[in-house]
């Protein structure tokens, strides 16, 4: 019994010294959810768990083929519904990421926003919400934008929400990524929420990053400041 007692009152400790935690990361955080609130949290625990397991490690990289379709012949739709044309990302490295609201690595946010504000001079961020995994991001495009800014600052362009991963729903800048028959190499669509692919200044796609691979990694910082 008094075993049992102890390890109550550890538990108690810990829960509590958890919740304090949890509040302190979340001093500045609004309208977030308890759970998005956690996953904050225990974002870095989070990430160094993905990575000791190799989950959603994968870099993928292009060995100069050259894509049969133009980058820079697709369009997409903004997230407030306006007509987005790539014609007019000719000469910047372009960072395109599928976001979710509700997921482990949605503290990535913050991450691509600090790589946009750094680079922003030749590198666009662009983010594309998708619910396509355990239905992580259920917001409407309203909601996603409000959150992002308000709780990263995000200022880069996010997309319409949408379907990233291949079948017919498929938006057609990730059909781009992911048919080699257009892009000329690479047919990896994304594995979970924060996928990264790379397309260069020459509208060529360069590289694929997985979402245990935070934007502000040695790896991605390479691959965006290469000639």
């Amino acid at each position: 019994m008094r075993k049992l007692k102890r390890f109550l009152l550890v538990v108690l400790i810990l829960l509590v010294a958890f919740t304090g935690y949890v509040m302190y990361v979340n001093r500045n955080s609004k309208n977030m959810t308890l759970r998005q609130k956690v996953l904050k949290a225990v974002y870095p625990a989070f990430m160094w768990w993905t990575k000791m397991r190799g989950k959603n490690v994968t870099e993928l990289k292009n060995e100069q083929k050259q894509p049969p379709v133009s980058f820079y012949s697709v369009k997409g739709t903004a997230n407030d519904g306006s007509s987005f044309d790539f014609e007019t990302l000719r000469g910047k490295k372009v960072l395109l990421v599928n976001t979710a609201s509700n997921c482990g690595y949605t503290e990535q946010y913050e991450s691509l926003q600090k790589l946009y504000d750094q680079h922003k001079e030749h590198l666009l961020v662009i983010g594309f919400p998708a619910n396509d995994f355990k239905q992580q991001e259920k917001g409407t495009n309203e909601e996603i934008a409000a959150f992002c800014k308000a709780n990263f600052g995000v200022n880069f362009p996010l997309m319409q929400k949408s379907s990233v991963i291949k079948g017919t729903d498929q938006n057609p800048v990730y059909k781009w990524l992911t048919d080699s028959t257009l892009n000329g190499w690479n047919n990896k669509a994304p594995s979970w929420n924060f996928c990264k692919y790379i397309v260069n200044e020459n509208g060529v796609l360069t590289n694929y990053f997985g979402s245990s691979i935070s934007p502000m990694s040695k790896e991605m910082l390479k691959a965006i400041n290469k000639e």
